[in-house]
């Protein structure tokens, strides 16, 4: 069953249940997929939806640490619930060591020696991780792999 699918499915019972904090959420995905397919003039396949699912918890987790460090622990709280419901669609994220293992496996396979390789092994690792590999993460393991 394709990704808006299943978040509609989900918005019809979250409803039915009367889950305010799921509703907001859902309806709020479904809105900025809507309004992309408008855009587009044509349905999302589920990459482009999976790809907006990313950008909510990209902007999420900015929201958590600008809140957090505010002292706004509620509001902060508050975003942690709305990504457990987002995060939910996307693929399960690889720990930090398979993260940092797999970046290892392709920088051998790639055969980068430096930094100036960055960018290539950087666009495999998207690649190959399929939206289970956090960006940020694999930037900063790349970095320590690569200056040693």
């Amino acid at each position: 069953m394709p990704i808006f699918e299943t978040i509609s499915d989900d918005l019809n019972e979250a409803l039915k249940a009367g889950d305010k904090n799921r509703v907001s959420i859902l309806r709020m995905i479904k809105s900025a997929v809507r309004n992309s397919e408008i855009d587009k003039k044509a349905p999302l396949d589920d990459d482009e939806v999976m790809s907006i699912l990313k950008t909510f918890v990209k902007r999420g987790k900015e929201s958590i640490d600008q809140f957090t460090n505010a002292g706004r622990t509620d509001l902060a709280e508050k975003e942690k619930q709305e990504l457990t419901f987002i995060q939910v669609y996307l693929p399960k994220q690889l720990s930090e060591e398979e993260t940092r293992s797999m970046i290892s496996d392709i920088v051998n396979e790639v055969g980068a020696q430096g930094p100036k390789d960055m960018g290539n092994v950087m666009k495999e690792i998207m690649s190959k991780s399929k939206g289970q590999v956090d960006g940020k993460l694999a930037n900063k393991l790349l970095k320590e792999i690569l200056e040693v």
